[in-house]
């Protein structure tokens, strides 16, 4: 669950009127793309959903092999994105009980399940008509 800092945070952005552009949305997305691959997570995959969902603009989905792989993929992504972007989750939804983190960036979702959870829920051929991004060349 999301401490009260980091609610506060995410009111201070929206209150300051940060921006969060197209460009932001990207980088973020690649910042988390980046850090789950850092953190070992497999198949990660970066789709943009803009132009398919109101959703978000983009997701991010991974798979971790345990439930403190993904903990410590999403910890890694909060850390990065808030390094590289001065941002912080909205809310995270899973680190504790499942085997399905949610990250909610309001503009970006970064999905991280176990290999099962992933193989049920399919987000992949759900959202299959998205764009995917080569993250890793970017």
């Amino acid at each position: 669950m999301v401490d009260n800092a980091q609610t506060q945070y995410a009111v201070e952005q929206m209150i300051s009127g940060t921006n969060v552009d197209e460009h932001t949305s990207r980088e973020t997305a690649l910042a988390a793309a980046r850090a789950a691959d850092d953190r070992k997570a497999d198949n990660v995959l970066v789709l943009c959903v803009s132009e398919v969902s109101y959703l978000a603009d983009y997701f991010v989905i991974v798979t971790g092999f345990s439930q403190a792989q993904l903990r410590a993929i999403s910890l890694a992504i909060s850390d990065q994105v808030e390094i590289e972007l001065e941002r912080l989750p909205l809310r995270v939804e899973g680190q504790n009980e499942g085997n399905w983190v949610l990250m909610d960036y309001g503009d970006v979702i970064v999905h991280i399940l176990l290999p099962e959870g992933r193989d049920f829920y399919k987000l992949e051929a759900f959202w299959g008509h998205a764009e995917r991004v080569d993250w890793q060349f970017e």
